[in-house]
């Protein structure tokens, strides 16, 4: 038993010696894992109605590739707007909070900021016209190579194949896996294999739809009122909603800082309140309940760790992989901890009451 220990140690630290080796050709290979997971349950749908799984596949398929293209296609160009449009108007903003917000804060606090603030300021528009200039550079030298222009794009093309492939044939190499399981670990390999399934379905597929939704209310909110990157602040925020209540405590920030500076009235203020408090209250009632409910339990501090430690260690992807490896982990561990509390280890040297001696 302690031989197949060290075996099983042995080739996962194989497997993940190989995994670090050959990162910077993996992310396609898992953005395509993911899209066909979320896309599988569809294919099961479809194919329970009476159509063929390649019918199936090509239905979701052809649906994840109309998404992904009208993303492209309108949200993209909006967004590369008011960025452009932040750029522009940094420098006044920084100007205005000089003038105007740092001489009430001296007179409230009695500490003066404005040396350290210009200093700050000096710094910020520094370093935002050195990106801009990174930026440039990194494209023209992208551009003047074409082995990295070559590659990239054929990252980027193997992401439909794969996709494709790996949703026609999901649900056999699931099976596959599960027959080459040994017989003594198929029972706790497959309720492990449901647990995290679940997780990571809720998380995935619910969390995902619950950032957009967030996303669409705070962005159509914002630009109704005639907030200025209304779409840039409400996208961001539902971005953020990933850590709860981290999206509205940015969002609402942010909105209505920009929203102050740009009408100058205390009850726009409110008016932003009002569409953050909107969408917690959508979210709450409607979209928690029904797509999340309490089935992921990561708690944001995890969720930040994952997200840093799976960026620090593989990159980009890394951030794609972390939290479902995070949602894994964790059901791992509530099943080892399940373990160790019915073991003997635990309930070692333990005497129950009624047998302690008077």
């Amino acid at each position: 038993m302690r031989r197949q220990g060290w075996i099983v140690a042995a080739l996962a630290a194989l497997g993940l010696w190989f995994f670090i080796s050959i990162e910077p050709v993996l992310m396609p290979f898992f953005v395509s894992m993911i899209l066909a997971y979320l896309g599988d349950p569809l294919a099961d749908r479809l194919e329970a109605h009476g159509l063929s799984r390649r019918l199936s596949v090509s239905v979701v398929f052809l649906l994840l590739t109309l998404v992904i293209v009208l993303t492209l296609l309108l949200v993209i160009p909006l967004l590369g707007r008011q960025i452009g449009q932040l750029v522009e108007l940094m420098p006044v903003a920084l100007n205005w909070m000089q003038g105007s917000v740092l001489p009430r804060l001296q007179a409230l606090t009695g500490i003066d900021l404005s040396t350290d603030f210009d200093q700050m300021r000096q710094a910020l528009l520094e370093n935002w016209r050195e990106t801009g200039t990174f930026a440039a550079t990194l494209l023209a030298q992208v551009s003047k190579s074409g082995l990295a222009l070559v590659a990239w794009v054929g990252n980027l093309a193997l992401i439909p194949v794969v996709t494709f492939y790996l949703l026609l044939d999901w649900d056999d190499l699931v099976a596959k896996v599960r027959r080459s399981l040994p017989r003594s670990w198929e029972p706790a390999a497959v309720r492990l294999a449901s647990e995290c399934d679940e997780v990571l379905s809720s998380f995935l597929r619910g969390q995902l739809i619950v950032m957009l939704c967030l996303g669409v209310i705070y962005a159509i909110g914002l630009t109704l009122l005639g907030v200025k990157f209304g779409l840039l602040i409400g996208l961001l925020s539902g971005l953020a909603s990933i850590v709860p209540y981290l999206g509205v405590i940015v969002g609402i920030s942010v909105a209505g800082l920009v929203a102050f500076f740009q009408f100058g009235d205390p009850l726009m203020l409110l008016a932003v309140a009002g569409v953050f408090g909107f969408g917690q209250l959508v979210e709450s009632t409607l979209l928690q309940p029904k797509l999340l409910g309490d089935k992921i339990g990561l708690h944001p501090v995890a969720v930040i760790f994952a997200v840093l430690a799976g960026g620090q260690l593989f990159g980009f992807t890394g951030v794609l992989l972390a939290l479902p490896v995070a949602a894994v982990v964790m059901v791992v561990l509530r099943y080892l901890h399940e373990r160790y509390k019915n073991s003997t280890l635990y309930d070692a040297g333990h005497r129950p009451l009624d047998e302690e001696s008077p």
